[in-house]
């Protein structure tokens, strides 16, 4: 018994350092806080030096998050119950924001180029927005109380 979990713990730390060092060789930076419960956050980083900020307070909520390129900076929040984030930057310096602090929010960003810019903020309850990005210098900014 004692052995086996051994075994599985020493499994995972192998996991994590494996795919740790991808990401501290190219310069990456991930912060995820999550206070509630239930809370899930996915997504990947490839090229060089990637930003990505996820703090997620209640509960139930999801943040996917997808960056190919170099120094893209996203950063997410959500602070209510049941709210999703989904923000994929593909190119180069692409900046997107996101907020929610409501419940039952949705917010989508996609961006495909560089130097993008995107900040959506969400405060009230089953608000969605969805916003798409292609070629450079694109600005949006979505309030929604």
């Amino acid at each position: 018994m004692f052995l086996a979990q051994s075994f599985k713990s020493a499994t995972l730390a192998l996991i994590i350092a494996a795919t740790a060092v991808p990401a501290l060789a190219s310069g990456h930076r991930i912060r995820v806080e999550q206070y509630g419960w239930n809370n899930q956050v996915g997504g990947g980083q490839s090229g060089h030096g990637q930003r990505l900020t996820v703090i997620q307070n209640g509960g139930s909520n999801l943040s996917i998050n997808t960056q190919d390129g170099y120094r893209n900076r996203a950063a997410v929040g959500q602070s209510g119950w049941n709210n999703s984030a989904d923000t994929d930057q593909q190119g180069h310096r692409n900046a997107v924001g996101v907020a929610q602090m409501g419940n039952n929010n949705s917010a989508t960003v996609g961006q495909y180029g560089h130097r993008n810019v995107a900040a959506v903020v969400q405060t009230g309850n089953n608000d969605t927005a969805s916003v798409q990005q292609t070629g450079a210098h694109n600005v949006v900014a979505i309030v929604q109380d």
